[in-house]
Parts: C-alpha cells; sequence; structure tokens
C-alpha cells in the first residue's frame, strides 16, 4: 500500500512537468503566427521597417539637413511711392458752337485715330461753302477772260489785280469755311479707349463744352520721386521693379525721363518710366510701390538666414566637404525675411548645414539627413518675375 502511494506522489509532478513543456511548445508555435500572419517573424519584420538617417551604433556622426547653394536672382535699390499714368489723354471738347446731331461712340470702347465721335449741326457752314465755291468759279472764269484781255492792252492792269485779289478772297473764304466745317466733326486723335459721355444727341454746345475722355493704356508711365541725395546717380535707362495693389508679381519698367528741377518743396527729384501695357492688366491710376534698381545680378548666391553665425571675426556657414563639418566665413550683402545674399566665401554648389548646426565642431563627421533636402530647397524663394 505504501509503495504504490509512492508511486501516485511521484507521477504528479512528472505530468505537470510534461504538461507545462507542452503548453510551452505550443505557445512557441502559434503565438508568432498570431501576430505576424504572413509567416515573418519578428526579425524579418524588424529588416523590413524603414531605415532612417541616424548614424550607426557607436558613431559620433550628426545627423544635419543641407542647402545647395545655387544662382539666383537678386537686386538693390531705391524705394519709392509712385502713381501710374497713361501715355496719353485728352478730354475730347468742341470748338465751335452747335447742336449735337449724331453720336458715333461706344461708351468704354477702343478708337481708332481719326474715327469720328461726334457730329455737330453744319448746315449754314455748308450752304455758305455752295455761295462762296460758285463765287469762286464764277470769279476764276472772268479771271480767264480778263488775262487775254491784259494781253491786247484792253483793260489796265489795276483792274485786272483788283479782279484777281477778289478771287484770292473768295478762295480763302472756302477754305475757311471747310475747316469751320472740318470743326463740327470731332474726331479721335489717337488711338485710345473713350471713356463715359457727357452730351446727348440734340445737346446744344458751347466751345469748349466737354464730351468725353480719351485715354491710350497701352503704355503706362510710372510716376516716383527720390531724395535729392541721390542726384549723382545716372537715372536714364536705370530698371525700375514696381508693385500694385491687387497683382500679386512684380511689372518691370525703364526710366525714360528725369524732371530737369528739383521739387524746392520736397527736395524730391521726379522720374519717369515706361511700362508696356500691352496686355491691359494695369489701369492708369493705380498706386504702386517702387524700387529704383541700382545693381541687379542673376547669379548671386543666397543662403538661409538660419544658416548664418555670427561670431567675433563676422559671420560664416557650415559646410559639409567630405563628410565632415567645416567653419566657412562670409562675406554677407542684402537681406530677405528668409534669405541673405552672400558676396563671397562659397560658391555654386557648395552644401551648407540648416539644421543641427548647435551640436557641430570643426571637422566632425555628419551624415545628410537625406529626406530633408528637397524640403530645404523648396523653401528657397521664388525668383522675381520679369514683366
Amino acid at each position: 500500500m505504501s509503495t504504490r502511494q509512492n508511486k501516485k506522489r511521484f507521477s504528479l509532478p512528472v505530468w505537470g512537468t510534461i504538461g507545462a513543456i507542452t503548453v510551452i511548445a505550443l505557445l512557441t508555435i502559434f503565438v508568432p503566427q498570431l501576430f505576424f500572419p504572413s509567416g515573418k517573424n519578428d526579425e524579418t519584420a524588424r529588416s523590413s521597417a524603414p531605415v532612417t538617417a541616424s548614424p550607426p551604433a557607436g558613431s559620433n556622426a550628426i545627423p544635419v539637413s543641407i542647402y545647395i547653394a545655387e544662382p539666383s536672382y537678386i537686386s538693390n535699390g531705391i524705394h519709392a511711392a509712385g502713381s501710374l499714368m497713361p501715355s496719353e489723354e485728352v478730354e475730347i471738347t468742341t470748338e465751335v458752337a452747335g447742336k449735337v446731331t449724331k453720336i458715333y461712340f461706344t461708351e468704354g470702347a477702343f478708337v481708332r485715330k481719326g474715327e469720328l465721335l461726334i457730329k455737330i449741326n453744319d448746315e449754314d457752314l455748308q450752304a455758305q461753302l455752295v455761295r462762296a465755291e460758285f463765287q469762286e468759279k464764277l470769279l476764276s472764269e472772268k479771271l480767264e477772260r480778263q488775262k487775254i484781255l491784259l494781253t491786247k492792252e484792253a483793260i489796265s492792269r489795276e483792274a485786272y489785280d483788283q479782279l484777281e485779289t477778289d478771287l484770292n478772297m473768295i478762295v480763302a473764304d472756302v477754305r475757311l469755311l471747310k475747316v469751320r466745317i472740318e470743326k463740327t466733326e470731332l474726331r479721335a486723335p489717337f488711338d485710345g479707349v473713350i471713356g463715359f459721355r457727357y452730351v446727348s444727341d440734340g445737346s446744344y454746345l458751347q466751345p469748349g463744352a466737354k464730351v468725353a475722355r480719351l485715354v491710350d493704356k497701352s503704355s503706362l508711365i510710372v510716376e516716383f520721386s527720390i531724395s535729392e541725395r541721390n542726384i549723382a546717380m545716372q537715372f536714364l535707362n536705370k530698371n525700375v521693379v514696381f508693385r500694385t495693389e491687387g497683382f500679386r508679381q512684380e511689372f518691370r519698367a525703364q526710366v525714360y525721363a528725369v524732371e530737369p528741377i528739383l521739387n524746392a518743396r520736397t527736395r524730391t527729384i521726379s522720374l519717369r518710366a515706361r511700362y508696356d501695357n500691352s496686355k491691359g492688366l494695369l489701369l492708369p491710376g493705380m498706386s504702386t510701390s517702387v524700387t529704383l534698381i541700382t545693381s541687379e545680378s542673376s547669379n548671386a548666391i543666397q543662403v538661409p538666414t538660419e544658416t548664418v553665425v555670427p561670431d567675433i571675426s563676422g559671420v560664416s556657414v557650415w559646410t559639409v566637404r567630405n563628410g565632415r563639418a567645416v567653419v566657412t566665413p562670409i562675406e554677407t550683402g542684402s537681406r530677405t525675411e528668409q534669405m541673405i545674399e552672400v558676396l563671397s566665401g562659397l560658391a555654386i554648389g557648395d552644401t551648407i548645414v540648416t539644421t543641427g548646426i548647435m551640436q557641430l565642431r570643426p571637422n566632425i563627421p555628419v551624415v545628410i539627413n537625406e529626406p530633408e533636402i528637397q524640403q530645404v530647397k523648396n523653401a528657397q524663394p521664388e525668383e522675381k518675375e520679369k514683366v
């Protein structure tokens, strides 16, 4: 009896151990399948994870983002406020009194030079012209007869000269009447857009009465003033960049005239630049923010403002050469909110560090954070549009 109880006492732990081993084996087989249905184990899953730009374990390389120096457009100039004026502008007015018989133009329409705009009643002038032309014909025929008689000494030279004078006066009267009739026809003095009309059919106009305004806006004049301290500059043919409300791009013009005297009240000199407005984007009367270009370059080098590090000796940037960080002293020029012009110290194609600058030391190894290279490049300001 005791022997059987001992066998039973020893068999329970054995079976318990076997059961535990079985459970562990089952977990080893089925748990990976639950978490990795495709059959990949944890090593395969780890190998398929995205590779970061972090340096390898045990390496002292610093991860950085970079900016590649590229040629860009940059300009410096004198800023001023200005306004746009039409190249040609006139108020159409009458020179003679009379009643309007016909209006030939449409408000806001484009008209050609010489196109008839307004016709004023000229019936009385036409009648006078017919009478004068009859008199001219009669005296002309009479003068021919008197000329024959003069050769035969049948009339005096004085009588012949008097008749010739009468004929010349009638010819002058005919010309005068034709001029007065021509003035009853108001025609466009140049190509342009005609504005609102201020008369109606049947209106009686006095000399000088305003009919409409004609504007040539195919080219515009940018008028602005600058301080007398810049008087020593050569202004003619200088380029001008200006902005207006309602447009995001910049427009370009060229100085063609300079006022010969200073404004005694403001101590400024006025300049005019011409802008080709053949596309009709801008309108006369618009206010402008003008920059008179004093220097410009299409191959300038600019770097982001955050890359420039000031120190006791000046300013510098961190560059990458042969995989290591190098301090590069530079000379800076003009700057904007995001970029700084580099006058010397860098060349096109140089690699400038933009992030991780505080951790850098001279000649320390760096690893480029590739995913951020394009992001930095896209942050560059676009080149100014040339119009």
